[in-house]
């Protein structure tokens, strides 16, 4: 009687399993978007009722869009088709191996692809994500040893908060006596504690760095550069109530810098095993975080021995010689207090490259030895991708 009871519970337990996928999926069409081929990708769409689609991505032509920030080159929309069931779709010349982020334009709202589970958030936007396999791109994808990243709190006496990092440990880290190196990677303006893990694949390059022999095993920090948020707003946390315009909370403000180097490192080098010498200690940001940089890195001196701003430089207003000479002076004791790296990097149709060439003459007539690292293109992850990929095997060596 038991063996009955059983087989009925596990009877009906098995019907309504397959009463769920059939009331999920009953009478739809599988339909695969992206689809990559050996020389073209097919984007798929089911939206039979709709009198246009379109779709807009990095692969897409370029035009040109007048901005607050001056004249940018961004992703045209390229028109999609639609066949006797509703399905929309077109066929592109497969893109240049990078990761590109798309989204389709049904009667004038923009939705992701339903059928691709890769996505990305960058800022308030969730992107649906195409990965062409390539030497540029080999990095992206997961590596055989992968390492682990971990959301942490921590507590802020600086900003009087308790905020979350995530902190990604390299394999082997658990089972290791090893006092690792640490790098701290700073985020842009809109983005939080996830993008460089997820916009920037920082755990994916870091882990094929250093399985490839290519980087040295390192513990990479990377806070929430918004000093009024507790954390990412995913969390739907309220932000901290302050005044913005008060010292400190503006972007190139002093009081985050602090929190970096009195908040931050001191709970990581409490919480992990690492070298908390300036040999162990690296310091890299993209625009707001590359701003974040250069003010830590010239408040604490000699704290960093690798400094690394991206998409970043000095803006100084013209004839401002009070200013210049401030720099100056804060250079001048970066200097004295010694590095081994500074590595700047900017595309060349940045709309921050002036500023970042204003930065590498700072640091030329005052006898500062940097890189300056110049790719084509502007203001986008694709670049900073590679720029943590071109100096991450510099570091701690």
């Amino acid at each position: 009687m038991k063996k009955y009871l059983l087989a009925i519970i596990a009877l009906f337990a098995v019907s309504g399993i397959f009463a769920q996928e059939i009331g999920n999926f009953m009478g739809r069409q599988r339909i695969v978007s992206p689809e990559i081929g050996e020389t073209e990708v097919i984007f798929r769409i089911s939206a039979p009722y709709a009198d246009s689609v379109q779709i807009s991505g990095g692969f897409g032509p370029i035009v040109k869009m007048e901005t607050q920030f001056g004249t940018m080159d961004v992703p045209g929309n390229l028109d999609l088709s639609k066949d006797e069931n509703g399905v929309w779709s077109i066929t592109v010349p497969l893109p240049e191996p990078e990761l590109y982020t798309y989204s389709f334009i049904v009667d004038g709202i923009s939705v992701n692809d339903p059928n691709n589970v890769f996505m990305q958030r960058d800022g308030t936007r969730y992107l649906s994500v195409l990965l062409i396999p390539g030497e540029l791109t080999e990095n992206y994808f997961e590596a055989n040893q992968r390492g682990n990243l971990n959301q942490v709190w921590y507590d802020s006496p600086t900003l009087d908060m308790t905020r979350r990092i995530f902190v990604y440990t390299p394999y082997g880290y658990a089972d290791s006596k090893v006092k690792y190196p640490v790098l701290y990677l700073l985020h842009g303006a809109g983005g939080d504690e996830d993008a460089w893990s997820t916009m920037g694949r920082a755990c994916q390059i870091l882990d094929n760095l250093i399985e490839k022999g290519l980087a040295k095993p390192m513990i990479c920090v990377m806070p929430n550069g918004n000093p009024t948020q507790y954390a990412a707003r995913t969390l739907m946390i309220d932000e901290k109530q302050v005044d913005r315009n008060a010292p400190g909370m503006g972007m190139m403000g002093n009081l985050y810098p602090k929190s970096i180097v009195e908040d931050i490192v001191p709970f990581i080098e409490k919480t992990y095993r690492v070298d908390s010498n300036p040999k162990s200690r690296a310091i890299a940001g993209l625009s707001m975080g590359g701003a974040h940089t250069i003010s830590t890195s010239l408040m604490y001196p000699g704290f960093f021995d690798y400094i690394c701003p991206l998409s970043m430089g000095l803006m100084t207003r013209e004839g401002d010689e009070e200013a210049l000479k401030n720099y100056e002076k804060q250079f001048k004791a970066l200097k004295k207090g010694g590095y081994k790296l500074y590595f700047l990097a900017c595309g060349d149709t940045d709309f921050l490259y002036e500023s970042a060439k204003n930065l590498d003459q700072m640091l030329t007539d005052n006898g500062l030895k940097h890189t300056f690292f110049v790719t084509p293109g502007g203001h986008t992850w694709s670049n900073w991708r590679i720029y943590l990929n071109t100096f991450a095997p510099k570091l701690f060596k």
